[in-house]
């Protein structure tokens, strides 16, 4: 099981993207743990993560969060904007996937 954490300013807009990505992680039968955190509670989740996916919105976040982050070993990566505004749940998948490998 792996547990896919995504930031944004207020963690509302992301709620979508995350019912998109566990329906396309049900379709490769991949087990997952999906969810959007607003950026204030992010610190929070550390220790129960395998990857931080960053928002658009909050990309200027990306370098305080890899340096918290990948000393543990967790992977922060930045959700393409196209992918981000057209909601494409199956790519965000493949690119969470990806920075765990």
């Amino acid at each position: 099981m792996k547990t896919i954490m995504l930031v944004c300013s207020a963690g509302m807009s992301t709620s979508l993207l995350v019912t998109k990505m566990q329906k396309a992680a049900e379709a490769e039968g991949l087990e997952a743990n999906i969810f959007a955190v607003a950026e204030a509670e992010a610190d929070s989740h550390f220790d129960e993560i395998d990857v931080l996916m960053l928002g658009p919105q909050v990309r200027f976040l990306e370098g305080k969060m890899k340096e918290k982050l990948e000393p543990k070993g967790v992977p922060v990566g930045v959700i393409d904007m196209t992918d981000y505004g057209t909601m494409n749940g199956e790519k965000v998948l493949a690119t969470a996937k990806e920075l765990m490998k």
